[in-house]
């Protein structure tokens, strides 16, 4: 049964735990998730079953939301509430006006540092071992985006935040950053995902209850169809002679509405008249489109 199942992760599991607690259940073996959470954050992990899973970097690629929890004036060695505490700070005087001065340099395209202690891996070796061994780490800054970043709450020293960002975007370096620009430190003490790409956390179903369902077969009423990932695309219906050369990995002969601007490289998805998702395919000109992934048929 390919498609979505949106799940929201509880915090002590990690995200191979949920999908490992899946794959075991549902009866399918290709399982996959878009996008990692710590053990401690909870909220949306799309799970992706089936041939869905080769949509995954897809959904990856969207932008997602969160509200973050920082305490300010604590600094610890993995930016959040798990690492050792390295200083703490009053913080009484700093005031939400700071706070909003600061905030500003945390928006759009901007040059972050992951923390020492993440996945990213150097030579093979993810950088949370190198740290734990006592190696010098120190990541190299990388261009992300964030397309929002607003206070919800500040009660000294807790700051609530709700951030909407691109792929690569480290919270617990926003905590950490942003304390250090306010100059008494933070760390991250909280963090839920609120949204991936056009999936809300009031379409996850909790682990409780997912657990009860995969015992009935219920669950599957919970499962989106593959194309909701693509759903903000441009989208082409095609007829026979079209679907048959995609099939076969030849390209396909669409021309697009007039007015409708089309580049090289352009992603699209294509249909059957039917209305079955049959691929997704990319723009090699106006007119010619090479499938790159194709679903129904193949």
């Amino acid at each position: 049964m390919p498609g979505i199942l949106i799940v929201n992760k509880p915090a002590s599991w990690t995200s191979f735990d949920v999908v490992k607690y899946v794959r075991g259940r549902c009866g399918e073996k290709r399982v996959g998730h878009a996008g990692t959470l710590d053990p401690a954050a909870t909220g949306v992990l799309p799970l992706l079953l089936g041939s869905a899973t080769r949509l995954t970097e897809y959904l990856v690629d969207t932008t997602k939301t969160y509200e973050a929890t920082i305490q300010l004036g604590v600094v610890t060695d993995t930016y959040d509430a798990d690492g050792e505490v390295l200083s703490r700070t009053d913080v009484s005087g700093i005031t939400r006006q700071a706070i909003e001065a600061a905030l500003e340099a945390f928006r759009g395209e901007i040059m972050q540092a992951p923390p020492a202690y993440s996945a990213i891996k150097r030579a093979g070796v993810p950088l949370y071992r190198m740290a734990r061994r006592g190696e010098e780490v120190a990541p190299e800054p990388r261009p992300v985006f964030v397309d929002s970043l607003d206070i919800i709450e500040y009660n000294a020293p807790a700051l609530r935040l709700r951030v909407t960002c691109g792929k690569g975007f480290y919270v617990r370096s926003l905590a950490h950053d942003l304390g250090a620009a306010l100059g008494v430190g933070g760390s991250l003490s909280g963090l839920a995902r609120t949204r991936v790409g056009s999936f809300r956390i009031e379409d996850a179903v909790d682990m409780d209850t997912l657990k009860a369902e995969l015992g009935t077969g219920a669950w599957q009423r919970r499962v989106w169809a593959p194309d909701e990932v693509l759903l903000g695309w441009r989208a082409a219906i095609l007829g026979d002679e079209n679907a048959t050369r995609l099939r076969n990995g030849l390209d396909a002969f669409v021309t697009p509405r007039e007015g409708v601007d089309v580049s090289e490289g352009d992603l699209c998805r294509a249909y059957t008249p039917d209305g079955g998702f049959l691929a997704v395919i990319r723009a090699l000109d106006r007119d010619r489109w090479r499938p790159e992934k194709v679903f129904l048929g193949s």
